[in-house]
């Protein structure tokens, strides 16, 4: 009995924030466009449940590129209202849109020129008359079975609130560095903020073959270190090129019959590497490996020297934290 409920709970919930998207419209997009177009900063408000959602809220866009903070509507009665100014974006946030201590802030916020959004269950409420656009977050029903405890109407702002957040992200063209510089004291943050060369492997653990090699000892030297590239250096131990799985895949793909020939002793690496590869310098931060990576869609880049001379690899595994982060000696 109790699986079942804590399972039915999880299903109104779901259930509550794939309804949200039949409600996403032209208030949203404008929203976004608002946001991103405001000179000021993202200013959140809500009492009690939607209080603390809103400081989610907050909390998400301040990490991830949109300056925001949340107002205590009470307190912004009090004086805190001063900390809002009219380039500010100001997004309520109440179930019912009723909420007497949020709504009696209104006329202040609109007096200061600020634009104002809803977040809300009811889009003909008072609050939601009041702003100028109108986020519908209505669910049908509360997963408490009183009908009183807010938990499928919360999910369903947070949600959006990370609908919005995310939609940001991608509209500001926001980074990894980005959110590296905004969270020093992460896990990613500290490992992003580490030297390529601290974490790259180094000496045999690093998958090579000299330029003339067959494809069939290099698939065996792939297969050997399983990090789904080999490079290929000349005699004074450069990188000239790169062969990864993927470029295999297309190699079977464009194959007639679409097996791996058997002849390979006869294709040489140079008729498949990638001339040229990216590569990234030992000294330079993790952050600017994942960002080449990211920019030229690649999983893995060769660590050279000014020469090109091979001096480690380093995976897009090992930077975002697969498995344990281990530091050279």
């Amino acid at each position: 009995m109790i699986i079942e409920e804590a399972v039915n709970v999880l299903k109104l919930e779901a259930e509550s924030i794939l309804k949200l998207t039949e409600k996403i419209g032209s208030d949203f997009e404008q929203m976004v466009n608002l946001i991103c177009n405001a000179p000021g900063r993202v200013i959140v408000a809500g009492i009690g449940k939607s209080g603390l959602i809103g400081r989610k809220i907050v909390a998400t866009l301040s990490s991830t590129g949109t300056n925001a903070m949340f107002l205590h509507p009470v307190e912004a009665m009090h004086g805190d209202l001063g900390m809002v100014a009219r380039d500010d974006v100001f997004i309520a946030i109440s179930n019912s849109g009723e909420t007497a201590e949020l709504n009696i802030l209104l006329p202040s916020i609109r007096a200061l020129g600020c634009a104002m959004i809803a977040f809300t269950g009811n889009p003909q409420s008072t609050m939601a008359r009041e702003c100028d656009l109108v986020i519908d977050t209505g669910v049908e029903r509360e997963a408490c079975p009183l009908g009183l405890a807010p938990t499928c109407s919360t999910t369903a702002q947070l949600a959006m609130g990370d609908a919005l957040a995310v939609v940001l992200i991608n509209k500001k063209g926001f980074k990894t560095s980005d959110f590296r510089r905004s969270h020093p004291g992460g896990t990613l943050g500290q490992r992003l903020s580490c030297m390529t060369g601290e974490i790259m492997y180094s000496g045999s653990a690093i998958p090579r073959v000299p330029m003339g090699s067959s494809m069939e000892d290099a698939l065996s030297e792939m297969e050997k270190y399983r990090l789904g590239a080999v490079l290929i250096l000349d005699g004074d131990h450069r990188v000239t090129g790169i062969i990864t799985d993927g470029d295999i895949r297309h190699m079977v793909a464009l194959n007639t019959g679409g097996s791996i020939p058997m002849n390979l002793k006869n294709i040489h690496v140079e008729e498949m590497m990638t001339a040229e590869p990216h590569m990234i310098a030992p000294e330079l931060p993790l952050y600017d490996a994942l960002n080449l990576m990211e920019r030229h869609q690649i999983t893995i880049l060769p660590v050279t020297d000014l020469e090109n001379r091979l001096l480690g690899i380093v995976h897009l595994h090992d930077i975002l934290g697969k498995g344990s982060l281990k530091f050279k000696a």
